[in-house]
């Protein structure tokens, strides 16, 4: 009867109120027990490995199924939310600037450079967008092109809006079946939290960073006031209330999840699943979430600009306002750009070096510091973008009054119930 008692009791307990609870016991275990914390490590790669599976069919057939039953004159506030997710990008590129120049950081350049090759130019980035939009759809889907897949979903939900009711209420049949077993996998966040963290720590520790510990704090501390400030900002000024409530709620549910999963991919299902239960429309969300996920870059473009910072003042090049203005108009491009580049913001480095002049073996020795502290910055970055992808729909949503709820009002029910 204990045993009973205590599993409806776990399952009464909020989504993150368990994946705490699992965070905690992989952060236990990893101390206390690392050959173990290192085996766990396979439940979270499962996780996250599940999660990337069903993002793209999820967002093909949803997008799709939105479209084929939209009611006429129904606004999906995409225009909006595309203005807000640049002015978040550029904000925190500028932001990014301030903070590089109010704490100047240095790097110790490496003898080793990684064997990758950064785009010569942002025409290589738009260029790269560009074919990524034609792709075959199989293709797409194969390899988790957001893009291609937006494009061929809206073709699609277009052409099934001529067809009969049967097939569109299929399509949307189907549509609901695959929510159902989204659901079933983020019930499983917390096992994957606990061997994400567990795994995470009994490899690397925090000994490598020990060496970077300026470098992160100017990057997490960018990327914290964003999230805590300028974000909030942003949303008062569309909904003209206390802004917080939303925020925390987003960071909460969305960013925790995206810190440990390091993925904006796997987490366009958990993203999705919180528009829902804030009350947002299915044919803006269905869009929107994963639209932010390819192009809603405020964490990369504070990692673009940082970094390539950090690189100007160890060389000693003096850089001037126009040009830190300018380093910022192209880390927000550039950033926006970063999925269809593989190895995303770090490899947009050299771009921003070569304003000033950096030649390409440096700048790639900068990436290679990237990577070095890619498991704190990359988390962050993660956390910051997948977040406020769910924060301006919802913003965007609440201004033109297109809620079911009050989103910032009312608490968020566990995804068991």
């Amino acid at each position: 009867m204990t045993e009973v008692s205590l599993l409806q009791r776990l399952k009464r307990t909020g989504l993150v109120s368990r994946i705490l609870f699992g965070m905690c016991a992989g952060i236990l275990l990893a101390l206390f027990w690392p050959q173990a914390a290192l085996a766990v490590g396979l439940l979270g790669q499962l996780f996250v490995d599940a999660l990337k599976a069903v993002a793209p069919i999820l967002v093909f057939i949803l997008i799709a199924a939105s479209i084929a039953n939209h009611k006429q004159g129904q606004s999906t506030h995409l225009r909006p939310i595309l203005l807000l997710y640049l002015l978040g990008t550029f904000c925190s590129a500028v932001l990014a600037v301030i903070a590089s120049f109010l704490f100047p950081s240095s790097l110790v350049l490496v003898s080793d450079t990684i064997s990758v090759v950064p785009p010569e130019g942002i025409g290589e980035v738009l260029h790269s967008l560009l074919f990524s939009a034609v792709s075959n759809p199989v293709k797409a889907l194969l390899e988790a092109n957001y893009i291609g897949i937006l494009v061929w979903a809206v073709g699609l939900g277009i052409a099934l809006r001529q067809a009969g009711s049967s097939t569109r209420g299929l399509i949307d049949d189907l549509s609901g079946a695959i929510t159902q077993i989204v659901k079933g996998v983020i019930s499983l966040a917390p096992l994957g939290i606990f061997g994400l963290v567990a795994a995470t720590l009994a490899q690397s520790g925090v000994s490598a960073m020990l060496g970077y510990a300026h470098l992160l704090l100017v990057l997490i501390g960018c990327m914290l006031f964003v999230a805590l400030v300028i974000n909030p900002l942003i949303v008062y000024s569309q909904i003209r209330r206390n802004p917080y409530p939303l925020v925390f709620t987003c960071l909460r549910e969305s960013g925790l999840t995206a810190f440990f999963t390091r993925s904006s991919a796997a987490n366009i299902p958990l993203n999705l699943q919180l528009c829902e239960r804030l009350g947002l429309h299915k044919d803006t969300y269905s869009v929107s979430i994963p639209l932010g996920a390819t192009i809603n870059m405020a964490g990369g473009a504070v990692t673009i600009t940082v970094l390539t910072l950090a690189a100007v003042n160890t060389l000693g090049i003096q850089a001037d306002i126009p040009t830190a203005i300018l380093l910022s108009l192209v880390a927000s491009i550039c950033a926006s750009g970063a999925s269809g580049v593989a190895g995303g913001s770090l490899l947009l480095i050299p771009l921003a070096c070569a304003l000033f002049g950096i030649p390409n073996e440096v700048a790639m020795q900068v990436v290679a510091i990237g990577f070095i502290i890619g498991i704190l910055q990359d988390a962050a970055e993660t956390a910051l973008n997948s977040s406020t992808d769910v924060l301006f729909t919802a913003a965007a949503c609440m201004a033109a009054g297109d809620v079911q709820e009050q989103p910032a009002l009312q608490p968020v029910k566990p995804l068991s119930r």
